[in-house]
């Protein structure tokens, strides 16, 4: 928190004394203090152990479900009072300003579903009645959703005063963060639902499947990170036959990402293409280094290799289950608008979507790195060149929508390469991904 701009830190000053307010202001006449001591520990206790999503810089609380419980058992001013505890939370890594925010906003959350459980009509029914998870399951869903949406608002508030978010990667975020946070909070009815038939034995009683279900996160995780480390190790192989070109299959996966957020893909998609921009040249491993570092025009053998270089993409990763769509955008990434592509000559909307998408942003990367032959070109000379295959090469709509998110995010091309002095580099001659500079083929000219 430190470095917190002026708007930040008055933001957080504000939802700390509503909060405060809100708990001094509150009458907890009849409020049940050994339950809420009992919760408090629960909650304690899951808070030390947040679960880990795929999503980047986003973990779950486990207390989620003590808060949930408290808005049945104890109402609204002790849902806010529970979540006040967050402030001597498990994390000790937390700063005091981070754990008062936590505490706060959390107060708020439990506030704001507990009056909304209670406008729904769930505190009408008592937990000893038959029927009573039936009859209150809706209030409480209702405040479930209530909690949620106020403890997401409150957080995606600071991170964008912080600037340490932009909003369309906190919506693109906070799906994902929010299935995680409404699964958790359904263990608050369990935990409900069995405390006046078991007590306070009932918060230990599921303490077991919240940590089941926590690991189970924590596996999915662990999963996605494999993949990860999988496919970078594939990028860095395919990396070394080329010192110029480290680093390229990374920024053509970002450019990728670019352009699905721009034009709206569902977040699995973006993530599919996320994989297909950083393997889309996996297959330069089945072609021959000496065909891909010849100084001169190719043979028309050896153009036919170049040429083939998605095909042996998808072999290579075809058998790699999670890539789904991804490997139509592997295999058609060189496939051009005007059908001349290659490697099956498919035009216009015969081109897979995920090609059309990596082929504008392997382009532009390319365009904007410095290769052996020649320096960098300019992000402007790069954007003209884009243009100026605007349907021909490159889809027009994906062009737009590039050219749309590069102006909003900008472009950080890479610094050029420092050659090693103690060892002979030797480096492609003659680039396929870039279409302002085409490869030269014996006898015919030149060939894109």
């Amino acid at each position: 928190m430190r470095g917190l701009p002026l708007a930040a830190w008055l933001y957080v000053c504000g939802v700390v004394a509503l909060a405060a307010g809100l708990i001094a202001t509150s009458s907890f006449g009849g409020l049940d203090w050994r339950a809420l001591a009992v919760l408090a520990v629960l909650f304690f206790i899951c808070d030390s152990a947040p679960a880990q999503l795929n999503v980047e810089r986003a973990r779950v609380s486990l207390s989620f479900a003590a808060s949930l419980a408290s808005v049945v058992l104890l109402g609204p001013e002790g849902a806010a009072l529970l979540g006040a505890t967050a402030v001597v939370n498990g994390q000790r890594v937390f700063a005091p300003v981070k754990r008062m925010f936590n505490g706060a906003q959390f107060a708020l959350s439990g506030y704001a579903s507990g009056v909304v459980f209670q406008a729904l009509g769930g505190r009408r029914f008592a937990p000893v009645q038959p029927g009573w998870v039936e009859h209150v399951i809706g209030p409480f869903f209702g405040a479930l959703v209530a909690f949620v949406l106020v403890n997401l608002t409150l957080m995606a508030g600071i991170l964008l005063l912080a600037k340490q978010a932009a909003p369309r990667e906190l919506l693109r975020e906070y799906g994902q963060l929010a299935v995680g946070c409404l699964g958790y909070g359904m263990f608050g009815l369990l935990i409900a639902g069995l405390w006046p038939r078991v007590g306070t034995v009932a918060a230990v009683l599921v303490l077991l499947p919240l940590f089941i279900a926590r690991w189970a996160m924590e596996q999915a995780h662990d999963q996605q990170q494999a993949h990860s480390a999988t496919l970078a190790a594939l990028c860095q192989a395919v990396e070394t036959k080329d010192y110029y070109t480290r680093g390229h299959s990374e920024r053509v996966s970002r450019g990728s990402v670019m352009i699905a957020q721009e034009i709206g893909m569902r977040a699995d998609r973006v993530e599919a293409i996320r994989y297909a921009g950083m393997l889309h040249d996996v297959g330069k491993l089945g072609v021959p280094t000496k065909v891909l570092q010849k100084d001169g025009p190719l043979t028309e053998e050896e153009f036919a290799a170049i040429q083939l270089h998605p095909m042996r993409g998808l072999e290579i990763v075809r058998e790699i289950g999670f890539l789904d769509e991804a490997l139509a955008g592997i295999m058609h990434h060189h496939e051009k608008m005007n059908g001349r592509g290659y490697p099956m000559g498919l035009a216009g909307d015969e081109i897979p979507e995920f090609a059309r998408v990596i082929s504008v942003a392997d382009a532009f990367d390319s365009m904007t790195s410095t290769r052996s032959y020649r320096p960098a070109r300019s992000i402007e000379e790069a954007v003209a060149e884009l243009r100026r295959g605007m349907g021909d090469h490159f889809d027009p709509e994906i062009v737009e929508a590039f050219l749309r998110a590069l102006d909003r995010e900008g472009w950080r091309p890479p610094h050029p390469p420092v050659l090693p002095d103690d060892e002979v580099v030797e480096t492609t001659r003659q680039d396929h991904d870039d279409p302002s500079n085409p490869i030269r083929v014996a006898g015919d000219g030149v060939r894109s």
